[in-house]
């Protein structure tokens, strides 16, 4: 008989736990878990847990319900599945005892005595589905998240209602034991998996091998990872979305198959071709099964799969009878390994490429898939709804999704009105067809925490949201104040950074572009959707709840967030000066205002320093933390650099796309980059030499590679106080400002 050291049976009792998870996860998901409801509660509110009792309602009939009521002295959580019961606490929390919790500031003070609910309340969602998570997600804000992190996040989302995750972490290994089983070798693979940063882009398609090679064992430990992500999902009650093969395979897939028909394709930024296995090939379907059979092995199933075909990449023929034969045999890899797959599509294409997406390829792509097998997500409905020239997606069923932030770009932008009404206007439109649900799709979370929380507002309500009550309770639960002036402030924001009007995106500072005469560039762009000399009313009004004593966590990130906004704007007048000076051939008062540039620049770093979530330090830290040696420190950490900054190789045409507004990327990368522009600049001004500004883009290009490839530890922890810094800093510069030029 085997004796099994303590470690090794701790081992043995963790696959016992994984084989039973998997087997029992579809029973375990159509009803409550109180353990991990209870365990949840005891997360958020670890000193209060014992006031709540947690109790379960009838299955429901595709719509999650909850209630919530006082009696003998507790309060009483009920709810159809974990996402029920969490989303009745949250909302306890927040009608009752005026708390929040949000990415960026939490403020959880419960009194003493938690208050009683004086009558039952009531809730049923009108939405099956509540999706969350972007591919692009999990590489501009989850690329280095470890399980500390992501428990946080399924528990935010467990709050906020959502109950179908997308579910893509560890899909490289579940690749790279089905190219092992099929011959290839390590040697065959290694120019095929990206690096760590870059799997959104090569998980659909775009790219091979960039970042990488992918180490071993970051495979391994991400398998491990995406278990314990899918085992406290589906004990919530949660449907994870697990991806499905789109045909997009390795470059020595010719030599393994030569009869293989491939189609070769590229993104068309700056990356070397992708191979892609056409559908039409039987292998497409062997493909196809292979790997969910695998994936079903290693992490079960909830019979949801994403796949996105031709992401950003258009397909050989635009035939709607070609574009419906590939619909149908996507879908039939599918259903070889799972009888009840159902696939879910991002509509991102019909938006990305709506010249090659017209309505006979778009109903071609949709009808070849019975309505009950496909699942259609309107990625970025409050950009434009493609669910109101796509006959509502020709009747399958489709969600209505707010995706707002692009890249990771840290500004304060937002569709407010949208969001508030968006969703439920288009639920009771009689032309929505079979909208089932809501969903957030942003590129990257992490900032704007408003918009969210009103976003998810809607998984309990069916009527548009009356914006102006709803700011008054999150400024309430906020800021643990009903302070007058920030009232007044968030109107002024409602009507300026939150307008949503003019405007896709967020606009960036001209302080993160590759420096330049021009007042803006490709992926710096500069256009606000409002002048911003209407914002500084707003940034008074923090700077005076300051002096009044509002002090909370998600104050002081909105005080920094807002000073940060005003000053980033502030760069582009400044810009215009040193550039009239220039031009002027005035040496002095071009130094004077690019001294002055580069001062704003430094005082933006020591701003953001105060707040974590404005930090480059814990970004690279944890890139690097991953690593089992010096050189997978070093692969991590140079992902890390290069996604936020060149995004590929010195030539990267997606150079910026990704910027931050980050403490140490300012001083570290931004300034100096500027600061060489400025010293050619006024070497021109004292010579009167015309500058070579092709020669200084060539220079600076091989400097930003240069700083891709270094290895630096910065700061993982803030740095002074925010409400002092913002108040030196206004000081300083809000006299400037009423006239900048």
């Amino acid at each position: 008989m085997k004796i099994l050291f303590p470690a090794k049976v701790r081992q043995h009792r963790y696959y016992i736990a994984l084989f039973l998870s998997i087997c029992f996860y579809t029973s375990a998901a159509a009803q409550l878990n109180k353990a991990e409801a209870t365990a949840l509660i005891k997360r958020i509110v670890p000193d209060k847990a014992a006031a709540f009792t947690v109790e379960s309602l009838p299955p429901q009939a595709d719509k999650d319900a909850f209630e919530i009521e006082s009696n003998k002295g507790k309060i009483i959580l009920r709810g159809n599945n974990g996402v029920a019961i969490a989303a009745a606490l949250y909302h306890y929390l927040n009608e009752y005892t005026h708390n929040q919790i949000t990415w960026n500031g939490t403020n959880l003070h419960l009194p003493d005595r938690l208050p009683a609910v004086p009558q039952k309340v009531q809730r049923k969602s009108p939405y099956q589905y509540r999706y969350y998570l972007n591919y692009c997600t999990f590489n501009y804000s989850m690329s280095w998240w470890n399980w500390e992190r992501w428990e946080k996040e399924i528990d935010w989302m467990a709050l906020h209602g959502i109950n179908m995750p997308l579910a893509i972490t560890g899909e490289e290994y579940t690749w790279y034991l089905v190219y092992k089983d099929l011959g290839f070798s390590d040697a065959e693979l290694q120019d095929f998996f990206s690096g760590p940063a870059y799997f959104a882009w090569f998980w659909m398609g775009n790219l091979d091998g960039w970042g990488g090679p992918l180490p071993l064992s970051w495979m391994k430990s991400h398998h491990d990872l995406q278990v314990k992500i899918l085992q406290r999902e589906r004990a919530l009650g949660m449907k994870p979305v697990l991806p499905a093969f789109t045909g997009h395979v390795p470059a020595a897939f010719k030599k393994k198959f030569p009869a293989a028909k491939l189609i070769t394709t590229n993104w068309k930024n700056g990356f070397a071709d992708t191979q892609i296995l056409d559908a039409a090939d039987p292998l497409f379907a062997i493909l196809g099964k292979k790997f969910l059979e695998k994936q079903t092995q290693l992490f079960g199933t909830d019979h949801l799969y994403s796949a996105d075909t031709f992401n950003e990449n258009e397909p050989p023929s635009d035939d709607p009878a070609f574009l419906s034969g590939l619909s149908a045999r996507v879908y039939e890899g599918m259903k070889q390994a799972d009888t009840d797959a159902v696939w879910v599509m991002q509509g991102w294409l019909f938006y990305s490429d709506r010249k090659f997406w017209k309505a006979p390829q778009v109903e071609a792509l949709l009808k070849a898939v019975p309505n009950d097998k496909m699942i259609l997500l309107d990625l970025a409905a409050e950009i434009e709804p493609i669910w109101k020239r796509t006959d509502a997606f020709y009747g399958k069923p489709w969600i209505w999704n707010m995706l707002n932030n692009f890249g990771g770009n840290v500004n304060l932008f937002g569709r407010i009105e949208g969001a508030a009404s968006g969703p439920a206007l288009a639920l009771n439109d009689t032309s929505s067809g079979n909208m089932a649900g809501i969903g957030l799709t942003m590129e990257a979370i992490e900032q704007n925490p408003v918009l969210y929380e009103l976003m998810m507002e809607h998984t309990w309500q069916s009527q548009p949201i009356q914006l102006d009550n709803w700011l008054y309770k999150y400024i309430r639960n906020r800021y643990r104040s009903e302070n007058p002036d920030l009232l007044k402030a968030w109107d002024i924001l409602k009507h300026t950074v939150y307008n949503g009007q003019a405007i896709r995106d967020g606009a960036e500072s001209i302080i993160t572009g590759r420096p330049t005469f021009d007042s803006a560039a490709e992926w710096t762009r500069t256009r606000l959707n409002y002048p911003p000399k209407e914002l500084l009313p707003a940034w008074d009004l923090f700077i005076k709840a300051a002096a009044a004593g509002v002090n909370t966590d998600g104050f002081r990130y909105d005080l920094v967030d807002i000073s940060r906004q005003v000053l980033a704007n502030y760069a582009l007048p400044l810009q215009q000066r040193w550039v009239r000076a220039f031009r002027e051939k005035d040496s002095a008062a071009f130094l004077l205002y690019s001294r002055r540039y580069l001062t704003l620049i430094s005082d933006m770093d020591t701003l953001l320093a105060t707040r974590r979530d404005f930090m480059l330090g814990p970004w690279i830290a944890t890139a690097r933390s991953w690593g089992n040696n010096t050189a997978e420190k070093a692969l991590y950490e140079r992902n890390a650099r290069d996604l936020i900054t060149l995004w590929g190789d010195a030539n990267s045409p997606l150079h910026e796309y990704a910027n931050r507004q980050w403490s140490g990327l300012l001083n570290d990368f931004y300034k100096p980059r500027w600061a060489q522009f400025f010293d050619m600049l006024q070497h021109s001004l004292q010579t009167g030499a015309i500058p070579d500004l092709p020669a200084f883009d060539k220079q600076i290009r091989s400097w930003e590679w240069q700083w891709v490839n270094r290895q630096k530890a910065f700061p993982v922890t803030a740095q002074g106080n925010s409400i002092q810094t913002a108040r030196r800093l206004y000081n300083k510069y809000r006299p400037v400002m009423e006239n900048p030029l």
